[in-house]
């Protein structure tokens, strides 16, 4: 088979209709562009407005014809979810379970504050997006864990302080982000107004968020450390994989 007939195959390029761009092949439909189209669409507006329609139109199809690849919006809610799951670091190979988990939670944070969504949707309550990915997440925390020398009850806590910090410290994070259009004048402005005598340790605070550029990150792994050094304080003094 010659290079171009193969190429011809694996992109199945078909014609864009008459129109300005008519000249101008496009690829044919596949689960994996409607996937990348809605993973664009969630970065740019969210996704609770999203739908079928506006992922057909951001592809120049019909709604009607995503339905011959995906159940519906469902399914790529869980496909993106996953897809984001699944970029997390977990081949981290040094014997520092600590080292090794802190890299972890720290790639899901980023990954997280990249997709704001996949924060939303996974701690929507009543949703419960369990994925491959998110399985294999959740079973290389727990294998670091167990062999790091916890006990099955304590790497299950250990769990859950890790997962619960790194998706709901994120989902904070997010929520107290400055809404687009709001100007740093009007934040400096409202601060200024409140009362110092009332609101000194408050206007404290806001002072060294201010001053401190990567403040965010800071305070995540703030809080990561002071769980990952309370779990190292459960483990057996004889323990020798710290």
């Amino acid at each position: 088979m010659t290079y171009s007939v193969s190429l011809a195959l694996h992109y199945k390029v078909v014609n864009m209709p008459a129109g300005p761009n008519a000249s101008e092949p496009r690829l044919a439909l596949s689960k994996q562009r409607i996937m990348e189209a809605t993973m664009a669409l969630a970065d740019l507006n969210g996704v609770r407005g999203l739908s079928m329609r506006q992922i057909g139109d951001h592809l120049g199809v019909q709604a009607m014809s995503l339905y011959n690849y995906v159940s519906g919006k469902e399914e790529l809610l869980s496909s993106i979810v996953d897809h984001v799951f699944g970029e997390i670091r977990l081949d981290f190979p040094s014997g520092n379970w600590k080292a090794s988990l802190r890299a972890t939670a720290i790639s899901a944070h980023d990954l997280f504050l990249e997709h704001p969504w996949s924060c939303e949707l996974v701690l929507t309550p009543g949703s419960i997006w369990i994925s491959t990915a998110r399985l294999r997440y959740i079973e290389s925390i727990l294998a670091r864990l167990r062999l790091a020398g916890f006990s099955p009850q304590d790497a299950s806590h250990g769990y859950h302080a890790l997962d619960s910090h790194t998706l709901g410290y994120t989902l904070w994070e997010l929520g107290h982000r400055i809404p687009s259009g709001i100007s740093d004048d009007f934040v400096e402005e409202l601060l200024h107004q409140l009362d110092q005598n009332n609101y000194g340790y408050l206007l404290e605070h806001a002072n060294v968020h201010s001053s401190e550029p990567d403040y965010g990150i800071e305070e995540f792994a703030f809080g990561l450390d002071l769980i990952l050094e309370g779990l190292d304080a459960l483990l057996p003094p004889h323990d020798t994989l710290k």
